[in-house]
């Protein structure tokens, strides 16, 4: 009998435990993705203006949560259009090759209250690298959140090393992901027409 129930224990445990992390959408309206890459000349601000990201999130538990996020490259935007399509280029990201930049947690473990540290990998310009990031998380409440993070790259461990004599870049790339997220299941329920 103990052989038998053991199992459907496990199982029904497993299932609960999995039912706690659900799919969220994300809030484009108040979420951003930006950058500040320092030069001689100017800190040249932007952000990308595509991107998505898939959210299995436990809001009592953020460590069982787990998130992909996917940046078109194409998309970035430092409200110069000569700068722009420079970056573009194969001198720095070469989007017609490497059209995508993704960051896929690995593991989230929680460090304090609110706060977690996100391990993860970054690909980028076709290069795969483990990240280590900390995580906020601002609110949780009534079927919405708020998390962000603010970390910092060295671009040319990505192989982006081009350099101007003139306006030298500095190597290192301070990155800011602020996102919002939806329940899923709870904002399509909302939106469905009442009877």
């Amino acid at each position: 009998m103990k052989k038998i129930l053991l199992p459907i224990l496990f199982l029904s445990t497993a299932l609960t435990a999995a039912a706690q992390t659900r799919p969220h959408l994300v809030d484009k309206a108040h979420s951003q993705i930006n950058f500040v890459a320092e030069a001689r000349f100017i800190s040249a601000h932007g952000s990308f203006d595509q991107w998505d990201a898939e959210v299995q999130l436990d809001p009592a538990k953020i460590e069982s949560s787990s998130f992909k996020l996917t940046i078109e490259a194409t998309s970035i935007n430092t409200r110069i259009q000569r700068r722009d399509d420079h970056l573009r280029s194969k001198d720095f990201f070469d989007v017609a090759t490497y059209p995508q930049i993704t960051l896929v947690s690995k593991k989230i473990t929680k460090t304090g209250d609110r706060k977690f540290t996100m391990a993860g990998d970054l690909t980028l310009r076709g290069v795969t690298k483990p990240i280590e990031v900390q995580l906020n998380q601002v609110f949780y409440e009534n079927n919405r959140g708020r998390f962000r993070t603010t970390f910092a790259i060295n671009r040319k461990e990505y192989g982006i090393s081009y350099n101007s004599a003139m306006n030298p870049i500095e190597d290192i790339v301070q990155v800011q992901v602020d996102i919002n997220v939806l329940d899923k299941e709870a904002t399509e329920k909302a939106q469905r027409p009442k009877n």
